[in-house]
């Protein structure tokens, strides 16, 4: 019988268990896979913590890669043997699992199954916020905050790719290093740092038109002051917290700014749009503008500790279980 992680309450890392689960046959839509390679993701702390709520017990994880054993009735996108991998697609932590196979993503020769499981959700999360949340242009400059992370490294690489200059915001001098080998023009030490004034200064005053937030409550504010009259502030995560109520009004009394919550199950709803941020993604990948930086690999079973080391900032770039 397969072996999965689940959840049958909220809290720390203890939560998680190790235990057997039976998967049944595909249904009509769906594909049996088996897993070989799972990427862990800040997310999954806030579903084991409650703070994004899922039905209990609960199967965590958002990402995966691996090969088509069965099909059930209806699938015409993908086959048994078939290598394949997806994201935003909640369940990932197990040996085997059912999904609805419109979610996967055929992988080419020149990803191997390591590399997508330590990508997809990143990568395509960097497809979607540099492409299309907003277009970077080259000749512009951004910033990103936790610029050492899984996401934040992508973002860099792929921002300076397109030719922006990218002002990146880190914990310690280790992870500036990381970032600037990675793209990031400017990191900026927050632990010692005012990131704000670092970013007036490095612009000459003008701010940026665009900030990349996935910390929360403890950078939304010095944000908004990074950026220029009309720029746009976008918020796509919460690792220091959610960010707390605030009046709308404080958007116009900064210059007019807009501002966006953005998540990759939006922008990848359409089979269309989640073939074609993949193939982005992979078209950059497979041509060395980005690297993917793989922190660590841990045995599925042992997934309380990394989540505990994902807690504590003690990673950079990716993790992944294998399986």
């Amino acid at each position: 019988m397969p072996k999965a992680i689940r959840i049958h309450e909220t809290g720390g890392p203890e939560v998680l268990k190790w235990e057997d689960v039976e998967i049944g046959k595909p249904g009509q839509g769906e594909a049996l896979i088996r897993q070989t390679a799972i990427g862990l993701n800040f997310i999954d702390t806030y579903h084991r913590t409650g703070l994004y709520p899922l039905p209990l017990p609960a199967v965590l994880g958002m990402e995966g890669a691996g090969v088509v054993e069965e099909v059930g009735p209806g699938v015409t996108d993908v086959k048994p043997g078939d290598r394949v991998a997806y994201a935003g697609v909640l369940g990932a932590y197990t040996e085997r699992r059912l999904i609805a196979a419109d979610r996967l993503v055929p992988l080419p020769d020149g990803v191997n199954d390591i590399q997508a499981a330590a990508m997809m959700l990143k990568g395509m999360t960097a497809e979607y916020l540099l492409l299309r949340t907003h277009r970077v242009q080259r000749g512009e400059t951004i910033l990103v905050h936790a610029a050492a992370g899984g996401v934040g490294l992508i973002m860099c690489q792929w921002a300076k790719h397109l030719g922006a200059t990218v002002i990146g915001t880190v914990g310690n001098d280790q992870k500036a290093e990381l970032a600037r080998a990675n793209g990031c023009h400017h990191p900026i030490v927050y632990t010692r740092e005012n990131f704000t004034e670092r970013v007036r200064a490095i612009t000459g005053g003008a701010g940026v038109p665009v900030v990349y937030d996935s910390v929360g409550k403890d950078t939304f504010l010095g944000s908004l002051d990074c950026l220029r009259p009309l720029g746009l502030m976008v918020s796509y995560g919460n690792a220091s917290g959610a960010v707390p109520p605030f009046s709308v009004g404080l958007l116009a009394q900064k210059g007019s700014l807009f501002l966006t919550r953005p998540v990759l199950m939006a922008y990848t709803a359409k089979r269309e749009d989640l073939l074609a941020s993949a193939r982005a993604l992979f078209e950059v990948v497979e041509s060395g503008a980005v690297k993917i930086k793989l922190d660590r690999t841990w045995p599925l079973e042992d997934a309380a500790s990394a989540h505990r080391e994902l807690e504590g900032r003690r990673t950079t770039g990716s993790t992944v279980f294998i399986v």
